[in-house]
C-alpha cells in the first residue's frame, strides 16, 4: 500500500554507513545522539514534528513545539533529534521511548537541531551545509530550551569518533560541508557506528 506523506513534509537526508570515517577539510563531524529523527515544521502558529516516516508526534514533546513558535520566523522547518537526557546529561533513548507511549508525552524531550530546510518561505536545500549551518547557528542564538544547536566538530575524523565512543556516544555523521540537502540516502553524509552503543543494533521505523 503506498504512503500518503503529510503535506509540507519532508523527507529527512539519511546518511550511508562507514566503518572509518572520512577525512579532509571539506568533513564537518556531529555526535549522533541517541533519540528519533524530527524534522519540525512550523507555519505561522502550527508546529508539526514528524518522524522520518510522516507521523506527527507534537503533541507528546510540548518543549519542542514552544521553542519552534519562539524563533524570530513567519515559517521554518528544521531537521534534527529528539532526545532525553539522564542525570549525567547523556542521550536516553529508552526514557524518550517513554515519553512518546506516555499520553500528553514530556516536556523532557527536546531537539538537537543539524540542519535548516526552510526559512521564511526560501527553500534553502539547495544551499551548500556550511550556509545552511551558519543561519541555523545564528536563528538559535537565542533559542529556548525545547532546542538545542547540535554541535559539531573540526579535525581528524578518526580521532574524533574514538573520543566520541569512549564517552559512550551512538557514534558521528560526517558531512560535506560544500553539498546541498538530499533527501533520502546520500553519500554526502556519512555514519560511522560505535559498536559498544546500544543503538547499534537496534532498528525502528516510527
Amino acid at each position: 500500500m503506498l504512503q500518503v506523506l503529510p503535506a509540507g513534509f519532508v523527507p529527512p537526508c539519511l546518511p550511508t554507513f562507514a566503518r572509518i570515517a572520512p577525512e579532509g577539510r571539506k568533513w564537518a563531524y556531529e555526535i549522533k545522539h541517541d533519540g528519533f529523527r524530527f524534522m519540525c515544521r512550523r507555519e505561522g502558529d502550527r508546529v508539526r514534528v514528524y518522524s522520518r516516516t510522516g507521523k506527527d508526534w507534537a503533541d507528546k514533546v510540548p518543549a519542542i513545539v514552544e521553542a519552534m513558535l519562539a524563533v524570530a520566523a513567519k515559517s521554518i522547518t528544521i531537521d534534527g533529534e529528539g532526545v532525553v537526557v539522564d542525570a549525567r546529561g547523556v542521550t536516553d533513548f529508552e526514557q524518550l521511548f517513554a515519553v512518546l507511549a506516555r499520553r500528553g508525552g514530556s516536556r523532557a524531550a527536546f531537539l538537537y537541531a543539524f540542519d535548516l530546510i526552510e526559512f521564511d518561505g526560501d527553500d534553502v536545500r539547495w544551499r551548500p551545509w556550511e550556509i545552511r549551518r551558519a543561519t541555523l547557528t545564528r536563528l538559535l542564538r537565542k533559542a529556548i530550551p525545547g532546542i538545542r544547536l547540535s554541535e559539531h566538530l573540526d579535525g581528524d575524523g578518526e580521532t574524533i569518533f574514538r573520543h566520541v565512543c569512549k564517552l559512550g556516544a551512538e557514534g558521528i555523521v560526517a558531512k560535506r560541508r560544500d553539498r546541498p540537502y538530499r533527501s533520502g540516502r546520500c553519500a554526502d553524509w556519512i555514519k560511522v557506528k560505535n559498536p559498544a552503543a546500544p543503538a547499534a543494533n537496534r532498528v525502528m521505523e516510527w
